[in-house]
């Protein structure tokens, strides 16, 4: 509707990533507001699109984590969020 502006944003103030040796995605945090969004990139997504030349996925993810958050965020402001409100990027995210 004409007027009506989505206050949501994203935004990425916490600078350590954490890999999820289980689920194999990598964990950042997001803020909208003073909310926390639990945001994550699946080790296929990294090894998917942007071909680690190293086994470590934190250091891959911190050399591309501008384009990783912006992915993110764009699939929090899409509203395409898991049922707990998190945002999974996938491989699929980048086709």
């Amino acid at each position: 509707m004409l007027g009506l502006v989505d206050a949501r944003v994203l935004t990425f103030p916490d600078p350590q990533p954490r890999y999820d040796t289980i689920n194999e995605v990598v964990r950042f945090w997001g803020h909208d507001g003073t909310k926390r969004i639990l945001c994550a990139i699946t080790r296929d997504a990294l090894d998917d699109h942007y071909k680690p030349e190293r086994r470590d996925k934190l250091k891959t993810f911190e050399a591309n984590r501008t384009a990783i958050e912006q992915e993110a965020r764009r699939k929090f402001l899409a509203g395409a969020v898991e049922a707990d409100d998190s945002v999974l990027v996938e491989t699929s995210d980048f086709d």
